[in-house]
């Protein structure tokens, strides 16, 4: 029996075929840049709201995550998974309505670890939610 290392998307559009069916279908995020350096995307507010009507922090936290994740995967290539290791966030401001903004910046590309800054933003470009992402680098071939 051959080990093949297993392979992942390298584009948005890539990232979105193989997200059918996942968390991200469901949340309504979208990629639209995918780098190891910089990752975005976005997510509406409607139906990631908790019971007020607020746009729920669990689901800042998502976008956030993922963002992060698939920018670490970028990083790590081929014949390397990388996995979440660490995720805080501070949310700073509600929102009711619209589509929020995530941008994840790489703070540190390292042999074993990937750590990101990701921003969520609001449609008038303020700030909602700031999250930070480490990563761990593995191995898999």
């Amino acid at each position: 029996m051959t080990d093949t290392p297993r392979t992942y998307p390298s584009t948005a559009a890539e990232w979105t075929e193989a997200s059918r069916g996942t968390l991200l279908e469901r949340m309504g995020i979208v990629l639209e840049h995918v780098a190891a350096e910089l990752t975005t995307g976005t997510m509406p507010v409607e139906g990631n709201t908790q019971p007020a009507g607020l746009l729920h922090g669990g689901a800042s936290v998502v976008l956030a995550e993922t963002l992060g994740s698939v920018a670490a995967q970028q990083y790590a290539g081929p014949d390397r998974a990388a996995v979440g290791i660490e995720v805080n966030a501070t949310h700073h401001r509600a929102v009711r309505s619209g589509t929020v903004r995530g941008e994840a910046r790489a703070l540190h590309l390292g042999r074993t670890t990937a750590a990101y800054e990701i921003v969520v933003t609001d449609e008038r470009e303020r700030r909602v939610c700031t999250a930070r992402l480490t990563c761990m680098v593995l191995r898999t071939a």
